[in-house]
């Protein structure tokens, strides 16, 4: 793993596009390695989740989300962030997405997916007046994937339009503030570490995972050794892991490694001896060991 560098390097890249409305967008790219994006989308999903809303816009169609309280879930998994609220949940494919434990995706399809350029922008109408502010991604295609709405000056609490020449300033803030750490590199990240890098231990709990062999048994000895021996890492379940039917399965993000049929014996072994002393419980390692 590198080391983490709180300082972005700023691209220096504003493009424009005419819109057509007749009006324009402005767009000021930052650099889209998960040390950047990480912490950028874990910031905005974690700690100003209230201020912001997730859409897709494409001509003819508009789709617009709110979280209405923390996300349960934001985390890296095979290259994708996935971020789960109450109500939804997303995917945006920040690093190669693999394709689980037998590395199934194409090549040509892993560079499709991930993320090939993210953008502050702003859209100005016809007078040249900025209308709304927000972040854009792009995949390896060059095609728009979802974009987050930042806090728009323009409209009130109850997204009401307010009076001409009376802006909210203050909702500028969130989009200065991006600005100048993502943009301007005038300001470190907010984090002494990435966020979405810290290790997980994670447990299926999905049906389709031999629902004979019970999950919670395993999940409870993975929180136990973890709490005993002191390490940061988090424990947590998954709605699935791409290794059916040979379950309880258990994957650890600190390396990417599966482990299938782990008891409660096995998973303080995993902590024991792969997470304290870097050696893999090679029995029961997914896909098995030649």
């Amino acid at each position: 793993m590198t080391n983490f560098q709180p300082w972005v390097t700023p691209l220096n890249r504003k493009t424009t596009e005419a819109t057509l409305q007749g009006g324009t967008l402005e767009y000021e790219d930052f650099p889209i390695s998960s040390d950047v994006t990480g912490p950028l989308l874990y910031d905005l999903f974690q700690n100003h989740w209230s201020e912001i809303g997730v859409g897709h816009v494409v001509q003819g169609s508009v789709l617009e989300l709110e979280l209405t309280a923390p996300p349960k879930t934001c985390l890296l998994y095979d290259g994708y962030l996935t971020v789960v609220t109450e109500g939804w949940h997303l995917h945006l494919c920040l690093e190669e997405h693999l394709g689980g434990p037998h590395c199934k995706t194409p090549p040509a399809l892993r560079q499709q997916r991930r993320l090939s350029r993210g953008a502050l922008y702003r859209r100005f109408n016809e007078a040249g007046q900025p209308r709304s502010w927000g972040i854009q991604f792009w995949n390896g295609e060059g095609e728009r994937m979802m974009n987050l709405f930042l806090p728009n000056p323009l409209l009130g609490e109850d997204e009401d339009v307010l009076p001409e020449g009376k802006p909210l300033l203050e909702k500028l803030a969130l989009y200065d503030e991006l600005r100048s750490i993502y943009i301007l590199g005038e300001r470190p990240i907010p984090f002494s570490k990435n966020p979405l890098k810290r290790p997980y231990l994670a447990v299926c709990r999905s049906s389709r995972c031999n629902p004979s062999r019970k999950w919670e048994p395993v999940f409870e000895a993975l929180q136990t050794a973890v709490e005993e021996a002191g390490l940061d890492v988090t424990v947590r379940t998954a709605g699935c892991l791409e290794v059916c039917q040979l379950g309880p399965v258990v994957f650890y993000s600190g390396d990417r490694t599966w482990y299938s049929r782990v008891k409660p014996e096995v998973a303080c072994q995993i902590v024991s001896e792969h997470l304290v002393e870097g050696t893999p419980v090679t029995e029961h390692l997914y896909p098995p060991q030649s």
